[in-house]
């Protein structure tokens, strides 16, 4: 079992930045693929960002995200990241972590085996 838990969101303005930090415990993740996703009310689950554990690889973003977001990982401290930079209204949401025990990135939630609580974020215009 891996228990994953996010932090960082919070309030900002459009324009402002934000770091969102998951932890992972329970089991060692170096070898899960990660992923952020992302929530607003009525609508269905948003990939945002994946990052397999290979350094080799580079992450994949949703379009909508790309050249503001930046997905990272520190697999010695069991963390991954999202840099969320130039935050627009629209990326308002609950924000949630999840791991896959698999060998790609993803962007299809019912590949991810465990998921965060999630933590809000808001950008005002």
């Amino acid at each position: 079992q891996v228990q994953l838990v996010e932090s960082g969101g919070g309030s900002v303005q459009a324009g402002g930045s934000l770091r969102l930090s998951c932890t992972a415990s329970g089991r060692t993740f170096s070898n899960y693929v990660l992923g952020w996703f992302r929530q607003s009310p009525g609508k269905e689950s948003e990939f945002v960002a994946t990052i397999t554990w290979r350094s080799g690889d580079s992450p994949d973003y949703a379009d909508s995200v790309k050249g503001r977001f930046t997905i990272s990982r520190d697999n010695a401290k069991n963390m991954v990241y999202l840099q969320m930079n130039s935050l627009k209204p629209e990326d308002t949401a609950v924000y949630f972590c999840a791991a896959a025990a698999r060998w790609s990135g993803s962007s299809n939630p019912g590949h991810y085996d465990y998921w965060g609580q999630g933590t809000q974020v808001t950008v005002s215009s």
